[in-house]
């Protein structure tokens, strides 16, 4: 095998587990504000859990983090705790920090 093979393998190995990363954050990230809106909502036990999980599971709806967002502002909105976007993008950029920093160190 060749230094280029060699190289090329790393490169994909590096590849793969930077997406994996970005994977992990991005549910872990969403678990986190899933969790703080279920509070919000004063949401316990089982019914916060599924909330949190709808919350997770909304990144792969079409849009991503916009339909993440959207969901946590009309969610919030409905129960009488009026919410920006530009509240949540917050709070998802501070939970995406947590999150990095759980993982990494685990």
């Amino acid at each position: 095998m060749t230094t280029f093979d060699d190289r090329e393998k790393q490169f994909e190995a590096r590849f793969k587990h930077d997406q994996e990363l970005r994977f992990k954050i991005t549910a872990r990230r969403n678990r986190l504000l899933g969790a703080w809106a279920a509070q919000r909502l004063r949401l316990t036990g089982a019914d916060a859990d599924a909330y949190t999980k709808d919350v997770v599971a909304a990144q792969f709806d079409a849009g991503g983090d916009k339909h993440v967002i959207d969901k946590v502002v009309g969610d919030l909105s409905a129960k009488g705790h009026p919410t920006t976007p530009a509240q949540v993008r917050f709070e998802l950029e501070h939970f995406a920090q947590q999150a990095k920093r759980q993982l990494i160190n685990e």
